[in-house]
């Protein structure tokens, strides 16, 4: 009697605890999360994949109609030939993880109530744990095919084995303007004496008209409270980079919050994306541990776990923190560098290789060049001479040095040419250059020379040319330097164009010649020098000066001739008496007769004419028509010809 009733009462207790779980709100897990017990990702591949063994759907090889189901990596599949994708259905070319090679489930949902995925836990589930139950639904349908569509509605339920329901929620997954994932879950927190679960996805809308999904990613695990963790305080989460051989000392810092009544931790270590493996002893808030020289490279990653204590050694259990990463990094690898050497004035190009900052050392590293690579010297000296180095630092900050190398610099030669050369047309001249240690000369261009190879070959030029001489030494080094050959033709002059000038005044002679260097104007009357181009005369009268120039070459001579024009000064009287006493009986106008062209005219005082004159042969005898004019002021006006002002005054006639 007293076994019935203690087992009346457990089972009482255990109704009791029952209605407990299924009167609970359903919710998403919103602290950390443990590793998966269950984790269906439907694996990788080419299209198509094999059929879940967890569903109970028509699978089929091809494009799924309704009631039916595929294992892909991308919906673009086609049936009997035509595309899968009719304009109704979004194109997905990757699963939820964006592995192009990753399955996920598509489904083309029955008219009717199905199932989509089910499965029992195949592990011990832990007492006072909380589980999350989840899977990332996409919906297939298109903005244009959702109006009118059944969108996909899920039914996530958690039952015990005899189905008697845990946890449930029911998701309506709505139409998005572009391929979208959402994460479904449910939790529950294990009751008493239950330590295995069926975990079920159900269609709960009609197919035919939509309905239409994707379904991957699909896990069951431990759900807790807010895990945080950082690099001395919990806010300092990013990676860490460190160089092997270093030593760096570490304080990694836990936080873990409420939701355990007795929580214990225990911290954990994977290299390099491995297993993750508990480290022995350490289990409170703080990780201290130092790397080591010798710690070898790759990718250390730190996280904690926490649990109720009865559970912390069950990893269905537990729940983690993200983790923490410390990157143990290669030093780059820097080829050796081999002696280098340049010739002075030249250019020197310096490169490293193996890292993507570069320090140099050396005579010719400035703040300026130092980190440039390739490293390019320019116009180098000898003073850049000596011993160098690169600093090669990686991507993640680690640095390795070269070996240390010599860099020379080779001298060019010294060349010592001829003096510029002048010569005759059709002559020719030796033209040299010297250096010592020069092992090769060449002249360009080699046009008139008769050995554009040798040291000092014979130059005859049509016309004046400028020689550049280019000569190597042993180093292979070299320089160049010049020479010009003037070539003189046969000399021309030209004396310029001819001269006018009054009596008295000065005129410079536009002497010009070609070819020649020597200059004489002959006869050097009135001249300031009569042995440049451009002298100043001042003649008396008029005058031709010849101008003969030459060469010192001796190269011809050639002549020009200059005519100039000398006007004498008029000198005119104011009065005259034509009395025949002998003595002023003619308006006798001083060098007027040295302009043949001039025109003279009087006029007495009403304006009549009374004298012409073209030119002045004949002086006025005071007479008009031969009859003799009574005395009286007369006027008069002279024209030159010359395009000079024209002379004006006044004559007094007495008898």
């Amino acid at each position: 009697m007293r076994s019935y009733t203690l087992k009346l009462l457990l089972l009482l207790l255990f109704a009791m605890a029952l209605n407990r779980v299924k009167a609970q709100d359903p919710v998403i897990c919103k602290g950390s999360l443990g590793d998966p017990v269950i984790n269906v990702t439907f694996g990788a591949g080419a299209n198509f994949g094999p059929p879940s063994p967890y569903s109970t759907m028509l699978y089929v090889a091809g494009c799924p109609d309704d009631n039916f189901y595929t294992i892909v990596n991308s919906t673009d599949v086609k049936n009997g030939g035509s595309n899968c994708i009719p304009g109704n259905w979004f194109s997905v070319p990757q699963d939820h993880t964006g592995d192009p090679n990753g399955y996920m489930m598509f489904i083309n949902a029955s008219y009717d109530a199905s199932e989509f995925f089910k499965q029992v836990t195949d592990v011990p589930l832990c007492q006072k744990t909380t589980y999350e139950f989840s899977a990332y639904v996409l919906n297939l349908l298109t903005p244009a095919a959702s109006g009118g569509a059944n969108q996909p509605k899920l039914k996530f339920t958690i039952e015990t084995i005899t189905g008697a329901p845990l946890a449930t929620i029911t998701k309506t997954i709505d139409p998005t303007t572009t391929p979208e994932w959402v994460k479904c879950s449910v939790t529950f927190a294990t009751p008493g004496n239950i330590d295995k679960v069926v975990l079920k996805i159900e269609n709960q809308a009609p197919g035919g008209n939509g309905n239409d999904l994707l379904l991957d990613d699909i896990a069951f695990r431990a759900c807790g409270p807010v895990i945080q963790l950082g690099f001395n305080s919990i806010t300092a989460t990013a990676p860490q980079n460190i160089c092997i051989g270093e030593t760096h000392a570490y304080d990694l810092v836990a936080q873990i919050g409420e939701g355990y009544d007795d929580v214990r931790r225990q911290w954990q270590r994977r290299v390099d994306g491995g297993t993750w493996a508990d480290l022995s002893n350490e289990t409170s808030n703080i990780l201290k541990f130092t790397t080591t020289p010798d710690m070898p490279v790759g990718s250390y990653q730190y996280r904690i776990a926490a649990a109720e204590a009865e559970n912390i050694n069950s990893l269905t259990c537990r729940t983690y923190s993200e983790p923490l990463t410390i990157t143990v990094n290669p030093k780059p690898v820097v080829p050796h560098m081999e002696p280098a050497a340049a010739c002075e004035g030249g250019a020197l190009t310096l490169n490293a290789t193996g890292g993507v900052v570069y320090e140099w050392h050396g005579p010719g590293i400035t703040q300026v060049n130092k980190n440039q690579n390739p490293l390019q010297l320019e116009n180098i000296t000898p003073a850049i001479q000596g011993n160098y180095s690169v600093d090669v630092t990686s991507a993640s900050g680690c640095t390795s040095s070269s070996n240390t190398f010599p860099v020379t610099v080779n001298l060019k030669p010294v060349i010592t040419v001829s003096n510029t050369a002048t010569v005759c047309k059709g002559n020719s001249v030796t033209i040299s250059a010297s250096a010592p240690g020069a092992t090769s000369y060449s002249w360009s261009p080699a046009a008139g020379l008769s050995d554009p190879a040798s040291s000092n070959p014979v130059a005859n030029p049509i016309e004046t040319t400028t020689y550049a001489v280019t000569v190597r030494n042993a180093n292979d080094c070299s320089d160049t330097k010049t020479v010009t050959v003037n070539v003189l033709g046969n000399p021309s002059a030209d004396a310029g164009a001819d001269k006018k000038i009054f009596e008295g005044q000065s005129v410079m002679l536009n002497g010009a010649a070609q070819n020649a260097n020597i200059f004489n104007w002959t006869p050097a009357t009135g001249l300031s020098d009569p042995h440049v181009l451009n002298p100043i005369a001042t003649p008396g009268d008029d005058i031709t000066y010849l101008l003969t120039v030459s060469s010192a070459q001796n190269c011809g001579e050639a002549t020009s001739s200059v005519f100039v024009k000398v006007y004498h000064k008029i000198v005119i009287p104011n009065a005259f008496s034509p009395n025949g006493d002998g003595y002023n009986d003619f308006w006798d106008i001083e060098a007027l007769v040295t302009y043949p062209q001039s025109l003279l005219t009087v006029f007495n005082r009403y304006g009549q004419q009374v004298f012409k004159s073209i030119g002045y042969d004949k002086p006025w005898k005071g007479t008009y028509n031969g009859a003799k004019l009574p005395s009286g002021t007369y006027y008069y006006i002279i024209d030159l010809k010359l395009g000079s002002p024209k002379l004006t005054g006044w004559v007094l006639i007495v008898n």
